[in-house]
């Protein structure tokens, strides 16, 4: 068995080098281990530091963000006919200790990805509130439309086998962790959480989550993406069914006031305007049919995907 431990890293020449040095030399059950860091654009020391701490790079040109260094790791997985892949922060917030307990599922077969749980006991005592809070909304709307339960829908300790990288296909920049749980439970493959311990550093901004309110937008509008192409019915349907609720919310009450005063002024507009969203939740709702038709194409190529994944990476 081969295991790669990847770390995404920007600009952390003063944490990289005793990350590296923290990691397992040795996991039972596993023959090979190496540590890959995949550069995001670093100004500063990362790669060197890294390269001669025993690391194998890949860099980028530029900061083209967590979710494109994550393919980037991926891709260089299957290339080297890894059996394993692990993602670990930069930061030091995670300890490499934990590394061992992360793949255990994976190899008594009980999982195709593991995913680290800062919260089973609760808001880390370090953590900021609005974090914590915005953390638990985020796992709840993923749980609900990944129809399993998660705690924890962001952190960055996880563990994968190689059925789930080949089965990847992700759209995100930004970010990938709550995209990769989807994506993963929308083709059947068994996603498990396990606790993990994290050390939060008082002065350090998150690199992903530094603005809250950006994270949210942009975390939001890979989750509407995902939702378009895996659920469409669900997206275009839902929007649809509202809109033709507030229409007849409209209309009922236009023709209410007509049965009562036996006209409709002052409220003929109500009557456009409820029209208007009866013809828009009507489009919607065509627009979602169609969309769950072309669904089954994309599930095809998914599966075109995967098994041109496998004889490319498995020869």
């Amino acid at each position: 068995m081969k295991l790669i431990i990847y770390i995404p890293a920007y600009n952390e020449e003063e944490n990289i080098g005793k990350v590296i040095s923290n990691l397992p030399k040795n996991i039972d059950q596993i023959d090979e281990i190496s540590i890959l860091v995949v550069d995001d654009g670093s100004l500063d020391d990362t790669s060197e530091i890294a390269k001669n701490r025993g690391a194998e790079i890949v860099s980028h040109n530029k900061n083209r963000g967590v979710g494109i260094a994550f393919q980037s790791a991926v891709m260089y997985t299957l290339n080297k006919k890894a059996d394993i892949l692990v993602s670990i922060d930069a930061d030091g917030q995670f300890s490499g200790s934990q590394i061992p307990n992360m793949v255990k599922p994976i190899l008594l077969d009980q999982a195709d990805m593991v995913t680290g749980n800062r919260f089973a006991s609760g808001m880390p005592k370090t953590m900021p509130w609005i974090k914590y809070w915005g953390n638990k909304q985020m796992s709840r709307l993923i749980s609900l439309l990944a129809q399993q339960k998660f705690m924890d829908v962001s952190c960055g300790f996880r563990a994968y086998n190689k059925e789930a990288l080949l089965n990847l296909n992700l759209i995100g920049a930004f970010t990938y962790t709550q995209e990769t749980i989807l994506d993963m439970a929308y083709k059947g493959l068994k996603v498990v959480e396990i606790p993990v311990n994290i050390k939060y550093f008082k002065n350090r901004k998150s690199r992903v989550a530094g603005n809250i309110l950006n994270y949210a937008y942009r975390t939001t509008k890979i989750l509407l993406r995902t939702l378009r192409d895996y659920k469409p019915m669900l997206f275009f349907g839902g929007a649809g069914g509202i809109s033709l609720l507030i229409g007849l919310f409209f209309e009922i009450f236009m023709l209410r006031y007509y049965f009562i005063h036996g006209e409709f002024t002052p409220y003929k507009s109500f009557g456009f305007i409820g029209l208007g969203f009866l013809i828009f939740g009507l489009l919607l709702v065509i627009i979602g049919l169609l969309a769950d038709m072309f669904n089954r194409i994309r599930v095809n190529q998914e599966r075109i995907l995967y098994d041109l994944n496998k004889r490319h990476y498995e020869k």
